[in-house]
């Protein structure tokens, strides 16, 4: 279940990653108060995640799944430049996330 938070947590980042773009500096309120929900919300499922998962692995898996997000929606649908480096980066971060899943062990209490 701790993976499952961790993911949405994760996903939560994207939102409020992107949410940060609406708020234009915290002046707009509708977006400010849903960015603001949603970063209460990520924190909240990533501190669930972290009783159980190492907390370095749950903060680089956490903020890993907000970059690959943020950086494909910027590609996608804000413009953002879609160069092969970039695409190869991204995927070295997903190969990270991967690893990070793969040989973490979570420790036994």
């Amino acid at each position: 279940m701790s993976w499952i938070f961790l993911f949405i947590a994760g996903l939560l980042e994207i939102g409020w990653a992107i949410g940060l773009k609406y708020t234009e500096g915290f002046t707009k309120i509708l977006p400010s108060v849903i960015t603001i929900i949603t970063m209460i919300l990520s924190f909240y499922f990533l501190s669930s995640a972290l009783r159980t998962i190492p907390i370095g692995t749950g903060y680089a898996v956490w903020t890993g799944i907000g970059a690959v997000g943020t950086a494909l929606i910027g590609m996608f649908f804000f413009g953002e430049s879609k160069e092969f480096i970039r695409v190869f980066c991204i995927l070295l971060i997903v190969a990270g996330i991967v690893g990070l899943k793969i040989f973490s062990k979570i420790p036994s209490n």
